[in-house]
């Protein structure tokens, strides 16, 4: 397997941990306990993988000669608490 799908790959679940983690951990202890530090740094984390897995979505379009329909997708799958999963299974 290309080193660069091994990344995207990567770059996928990391994506979807740190959204998952977000979305479970650190947005209920900002709002439940006060406790909005948790939030800085995971959304940090999330927001560089998200655009790390926006652009390896483009470079896998190009090197897989992905439809522009699957880099669609594949991008909508990016703001799914589950999606980068889905899309990671399915077109890789």
């Amino acid at each position: 397997m290309d080193t660069s799908v091994k990344t995207f790959k990567i770059i996928s679940t990391l994506e979807a941990i740190s959204f998952l983690v977000l979305l479970g951990i650190a947005m209920p202890l900002k709002y439940i306990w006060d406790m909005p530090q948790y939030v800085q740094v995971v959304g940090m984390a999330h927001g560089i993988l998200f655009i790390l897995y926006i652009a390896g979505a483009y470079v896998m379009y190009q090197k897989l000669n992905w439809s522009f329909q699957t880099l669609g997708i594949v991008i909508l799958c990016s703001v799914l608490p589950l999606g980068p999963f889905y899309a990671e299974r399915k077109y890789l």
